[in-house]
């Protein structure tokens, strides 16, 4: 039994901000996930990508981030990224398969996937990997604010402010389906209710403006969506006949009410599985 007054606060202090976990060794993976209560770095095995040339209609987004990624991996200056767009387009896989593609060609990069609601850890993520020669792509999925979300706070200062800034030994990456991470209402709401609407919205944007490449992402065609999934039949061994695929894929792609890369990779699932391949 505690008595003391001070022993009490002290028990109560760990409670609300448990210790850090046991250290992790670094050089043990390439992938790790970042954890807290309390802060530990994951080891991820086998990392779920797809291979660069796989990646169909992103050519010019796919040389750019592939361009500054391998830049960061040796040591020379290289900027955040935002990939924004369409859904279903390959952002994500893009960022996992550029980070192999830099493993393949003999650099060190280590990339490590923080989750949106575990943003206003990431300073404390920054302060482990500082000191750490290996080099870190931070990789943020689907990131995005709604209007009473305060976390786009704790990301600003890391990407381009506050007296340490950014160690030099990071980069950060995200994706969203936003192009300035915030829904448009919600800059509208800003505009239009504000005492300097102006201000307002400048207060809203100005953390997409911290990342020095967007790439944008935008629906494909229809002729990109079979391509797309004539590499994925290559690439695994799938044999189907050029009318039947292109059949099939067109009357998939209708009842999902859109063309996508993700589409695409679903209705190949189900192509090899219904021709008995394991992918």
């Amino acid at each position: 039994m505690i008595d003391d007054p001070m022993d009490r606060i002290a028990a109560a202090l760990e409670r609300l901000s448990p210790p850090p976990g046991d250290p992790v060794d670094l050089a043990a993976a390439d992938a790790f996930l970042w954890h807290v209560d309390p802060d530990r770095l994951v080891p991820v095995a086998n990392v779920n990508r797809v291979a660069l040339d796989l990646l169909v209609g992103v050519g010019r987004s796919r040389d750019t981030l592939l361009e500054n990624t391998l830049q960061f991996a040796r040591g020379l200056p290289a900027n955040n990224a935002l990939l924004w767009g369409a859904r279903g387009m390959g952002k994500s896989s893009l960022v996992k398969a550029v980070h192999a593609e830099v493993l393949r060609r003999g650099e060190t990069l280590k990339i490590v996937e923080v989750q949106r609601e575990d943003l206003p850890s990431i300073g404390r993520l920054l302060n482990l990997l500082r000191a750490d020669p290996n080099r870190f792509l931070l990789f943020c999925d689907d990131l995005s604010f709604s209007h009473d979300d305060q976390h786009y706070k704790s990301l600003k200062a890391v990407l381009d402010g506050g007296i340490e800034g950014r160690p030099d030994n990071v980069v950060f990456y995200a994706t969203s389906n936003r192009r300035h991470l915030m829904p448009r209402d919600m800059i509208e709401n800003e505009r239009g209710s504000a005492i300097n609407p102006s201000e307002a919205v400048e207060e809203k944007v100005s953390l997409s403006d911290r990342f020095g490449l967007w790439l944008g992402f935008h629906p494909c065609s229809q002729d990109e969506y079979l391509e797309m999934i004539r590499g994925y039949c290559d690439a695994h061994g799938v044999d189907i006949e050029p009318d039947v695929l292109r059949a099939e894929a067109i009357e998939w792609a209708a009842t999902r009410g859109a063309r996508s890369g993700r589409v695409a990779w679903q209705y190949f699932t189900d192509l090899a599985g219904r021709r008995g391949v394991r992918i």
